[in-house]
C-alpha cells in the first residue's frame, strides 16, 4: 500500500467522521497503519474533520515523530499507537468524542442491543476503560492501559472522555464509531423514557452481526457517509 492510499484513506476517514456528525471542533482523529511499519498515518493536530485534505495528514512513528507532512500530531497519539502493536490485526483506529458516548458510559450499566446499532458492541459486551478517569492518552503507559483494556474487542468506552473503535480497515473502524454513538444515544433516549425493556438476545445478535453489518455493509455506510461529505475515494 502506497503513501498515497494511507493519506487517502485517513481524509477519507476523518470525511466519513464529519458527514456522520461526530465532529469536536479539532479534536478527535482515524488512523490507518503504515503498512510498511513505520508508524501512524492520522490528521494533523489544529484541524477538523471536515478541513481535513493531504496537506492534513502525517505519518507518526511509534515514539511520536512526525516522519511525513509538515503538521503537528496529535497529543493523543499513543491511543493509535499502542492497540496497533498489540493487536495485528487491527489496520485502523477511530477516536471521537461523542456527547453520548461520555454520557453513557457514566451510567456504569451495560450496553444493550435496542436496535441493529448496537449488535456490534453486545454479547459480549464492550470492555470500559476503568484505570484512568477523563485523562487525555498521551503516555505510551496509558495507551497501553487502553489496549489491554481494549482486549479482542472492536471498540471501548472512555469515561468521561469517548470512545475507540478497532478494524481491519479505515471503513470498519469509523462505522463502528457511528453506530456506537447511535447505540449508546438510543439507550440514553431509552433510559430517559423510563428504561427499556425489550432488546435482541444473545443467538439473534450473533445472526444479525453478520446479516446487518458484514463487510459489505459496513463498506455501504462508510461510502455513502464518504460521499454525503462531497468526496470521492480515489483509492476505494
Amino acid at each position: 500500500m502506497s503513501d498515497a492510499t494511507h493519506i487517502d484513506d485517513v481524509i477519507a476517514g476523518c470525511a466519513a467522521l464529519a458527514a456522520a456528525g461526530l465532529s469536536d471542533m479539532v479534536w478527535g482523529h482515524p488512523s490507518v497503519r503504515d503498512n510498511a511499519g513505520r508508524g501512524v498515518w492520522m490528521k494533523a493536530a489544529g484541524y477538523g474533520f471536515e478541513e481535513i485534505d493531504a496537506n492534513h495528514v502525517v505519518l507518526v512513528s511509534w515514539g511520536g515523530e512526525v516522519l511525513v507532512g509538515t503538521g503537528r500530531r496529535h497529543i493523543e497519539y499513543p491511543i493509535h499507537a499502542q492497540p496497533y502493536l498489540a493487536r495485528p490485526d487491527v489496520h485502523a483506529v477511530v477516536h471521537t468524542h461523542a456527547p453520548a458516548l461520555a454520557a453513557f458510559a457514566s451510567l456504569d450499566v451495560p450496553l444493550q442491543p435496542l436496535s441493529h446499532d448496537g449488535v456490534p458492541f453486545t454479547h459480549p459486551q464492550l470492555p470500559r476503560l476503568t484505570s484512568v478517569t477523563g485523562s487525555l492518552i498521551a503516555t505510551a503507559e496509558l495507551g497501553e492501559d487502553v489496549a489491554t483494556a481494549l482486549g479482542s474487542a472492536n471498540a471501548i468506552l472512555l469515561p468521561s472522555h469517548g470512545a475507540v473503535t478497532v478494524g481491519p480497515d479505515i471503513a470498519t473502524a469509523v462505522m463502528y464509531s457511528v453506530l456506537l454513538e447511535r447505540a449508546c444515544r438510543t439507550q440514553l433516549d431509552a433510559l430517559a423514557a423510563g428504561g427499556a425493556k425489550i432488546w435482541t438476545d444473545a443467538a439473534e445478535t450473533a445472526f444479525k452481526r453478520d446479516q446487518v453489518w458484514n463487510p459489505t455493509q459496513l463498506h455501504a455506510g462508510f461510502d455513502y457517509l464518504v460521499r454525503s461529505a462531497g468526496r470521492t475515494r480515489a483509492f476505494a
